[in-house]
């Protein structure tokens, strides 16, 4: 299964999950205080590197995430612990966020590194829950926006495209290549809501 597919099936039930962590809680007025230019780099990143997930460098998505996971898993197992000053936080939360971002396009993961960024600014336990339904909300709302504007990954049309270019110098179309009209007619499409 293509990751864009994955995360499609994934995308409503984790919404519905990250509402309710987003709204069960004091600190939401705080969190958007202290967070939006880490969600608005979110976002501006996926929103730029749009097609990572399903165009033609989708197949390095499973590298890029394996090795952050690497990372993650030995800083976590290290003990390593950093923090950052409440002057810095904006700042340096919006280049997280880009770059969280970009990670999301690709991989679909949106905790590195927007966790390890949200640990280190100081939030009470409660409030880092909290913080974690609203970043994830926005951020899976504007992966799933993303994906849904993005054209259906469609390997067997192109695959189809050169044999037709063939048969149609030497012979008669061949059923196949009317099947692979039909077929480019719908790549050209953008997929629904729905479906992504």
């Amino acid at each position: 299964m293509q990751p864009s597919r994955a995360i499609a099936i994934v995308i409503v039930p984790a919404i519905v999950t990250n509402i309710w962590q987003t709204f069960a809680g004091p600190h939401l007025r705080d969190i958007i205080r202290r967070l939006w230019p880490l969600m608005a780099g979110t976002v501006i990143g996926i929103w730029l590197n749009a097609g990572m997930l399903s165009g033609p460098y989708a197949r390095y998505g499973g590298v890029v995430l394996g090795v952050l996971l690497v990372i993650y898993a030995i800083v976590g197992l290290s003990k390593f612990s950093f923090s950052v000053a409440r002057s810095n936080e904006k700042w340096i939360g919006g280049i997280v966020g880009l770059v969280t971002g970009a990670v999301s396009a690709a991989t679909g993961v949106q905790v590195v590194p927007s966790m390890p960024f949200m640990q280190a600014i100081g939030m009470e336990k409660d409030e880092l829950v909290q913080a974690l339904g609203v970043f994830f909300t926005v951020a899976t709302l504007a992966l799933a926006f993303t994906l849904t504007l993005l054209p259906s990954p469609a390997p067997a049309c192109s695959a189809h495209r050169p044999h037709c270019r063939a048969r149609s110098r030497w012979r008669a179309p061949s059923p196949a290549c009317s099947s692979a009209r039909w077929c480019a007619r719908g790549c050209s499409r953008k997929p629904s809501a729905a479906g992504f």
